[in-house]
């Protein structure tokens, strides 16, 4: 995002008429952060703020050029002079360049309560108080990877739940893969959002999210996977040679586990006599889990059926909690249509039908990185306190037309049964 890097830049237009809107001799614009009551989720996950300050705001971020070229797009843009190019010199002049700002917020990964603080911004420099709320625009924009990480961790608890029931949790961390990345708008979201996902779990295919953690949390390998087929590997083998083109999978990934889609035509042959008969001593033989992935149809009757076939050709026993499991070689993955709304329907069909969950795992695409928005876990980012004329003074918004709008007055901290946070 090198050509858009730009501090001046980004922020929303109205931001850079705010300069001449405070009262005269305003000093300091105190701001704050939080996920509002009413929120789709209870609890919030703060994540994702390190990389927005490293990538953005961090370091000699004014300099001349940005200046005198803002000046001229401002103006183009409003038809008028209205960019304060003077408060930019001053940050460039007397701070190098670097922003007088100062953030508080909470570690990354902690799960609040909504309706409490997460952040804190306010100007250090008394000469540049609408600094405060010109970085509101990308600041909020942690919005994003607190929510992913946040749905995700709803989704955890679903799985957790189902596995204590019926299962071992030991799978816990390897229950919803990423499958994200082709879903997203671009490889910075996919980066983004993907990282907040490995907040939860260690399933991934989204590699820039690797590289994210990699570069900004001091993490080398946040996530793993598997070797694992799509449709066209096994298409191009032509339907006549279906069985071949599994058969080469097993050969040529002998060890560990290796996820095979197996719905490019029949899902429910391939099971009982492609990989149930034909090739079923190979994957029993194997020195490696075969993961069989659907990925058309209702798996709320797809993977029951499925698990009934493949029982029948492996073979099954019961856990200590009474629901049946396949033979350990084989399991299936469900990647099509997961999202935080699918995911407890259909464990629920196959617990129903006395089938632990330890048999499935999930990946999740769109509704993992897409299917949601700043309203989920209404994030807002208000003013609170202020100085005027050497007086501090605290501030709130209280709309008569919608109560829960109401933003909070004066200096703000978290606390915790420990402290202050």
């Amino acid at each position: 995002m090198g050509w858009l890097n730009n501090i001046c830049a980004l922020t929303d237009s109205y931001k850079a008429t705010h300069w001449k809107q405070y009262p005269p001799k305003t000093s300091n614009v105190y701001s704050y952060f939080e996920s509002r009551v009413g929120a789709k989720y209870d609890e919030t996950v703060f994540f994702g703020l390190k990389y927005i300050l490293s990538e953005y705001l961090e370091g000699r971020v004014v300099n001349h050029r940005i200046i005198e070229r803002m000046k001229k797009r401002y103006e183009l843009h409003f038809d008028n002079d209205l960019f304060n190019a003077d408060g930019w010199s001053h940050i460039l002049h007397e701070h190098d360049g670097c922003l007088p700002i100062r953030i508080r917020a909470v570690p990354e990964g902690t799960v609040v309560p909504t309706g409490n603080v997460l952040m804190t911004v306010e100007n250090t420099d008394p000469a540049v108080p609408w600094l405060t709320n010109w970085v509101e625009t990308l600041l909020t924009q942690v919005w994003y990877p607190c929510t992913v990480a946040t749905q995700s961790r709803e989704m955890k608890k679903v799985l957790k739940n189902a596995l204590d029931r019926s299962g071992s949790v030991s799978n816990l961390p390897f229950m919803l893969h990423d499958f994200g990345f082709r879903g997203t708008t671009c490889p910075e979201q996919a980066a983004i959002g993907g990282s907040a996902h490995l907040v939860n779990f260690k399933g991934t295919d989204n590699v820039p999210a690797l590289e994210l953690v990699d570069r900004f949390y001091d993490e080398e390998m946040a996530g793993f996977s598997v070797p694992a087929s799509e449709h066209s590997t096994i298409t191009m083998w032509g339907e006549e040679n279906e069985s071949e083109a599994y058969r080469n999978i097993l050969e040529e990934f002998p060890t560990g586990i290796v996820a095979c889609v197996s719905d490019s035509y029949d899902i429910y042959n391939a099971c009982a006599n492609l990989w149930g008969d034909k090739l079923r001593d190979a994957v029993l033989q194997r020195d490696g889990v075969l993961v069989i992935r659907p990925d058309s149809g209702d798996p709320r009757l797809v993977l029951p059926r499925l698990l009934e076939i493949l029982a029948g050709r492996f073979g099954f026993t019961a856990n200590s909690k009474g629901y049946r499991v396949i033979n350990p070689k084989v399991r299936l993955i469900q990647g099509d249509g997961i999202n935080i709304d699918s995911v407890e329907p259909i464990l629920d069909r196959l617990m129903g039908y006395g089938w632990s969950a330890d048999n499935v795992s999930f990946g999740s695409g769109g509704g993992l990185l897409q299917q949601m928005n700043r309203d989920t876990q209404r994030f807002a980012f208000k003013a609170s306190s202020g100085v005027v004329d050497g007086v501090r003074r605290d501030v709130s918004k209280r709309p008569g037309t919608d109560l829960s709008k109401q933003s909070k007055q004066g200096r703000l901290k978290l606390v915790d049964d420990n402290g202050v946070l």
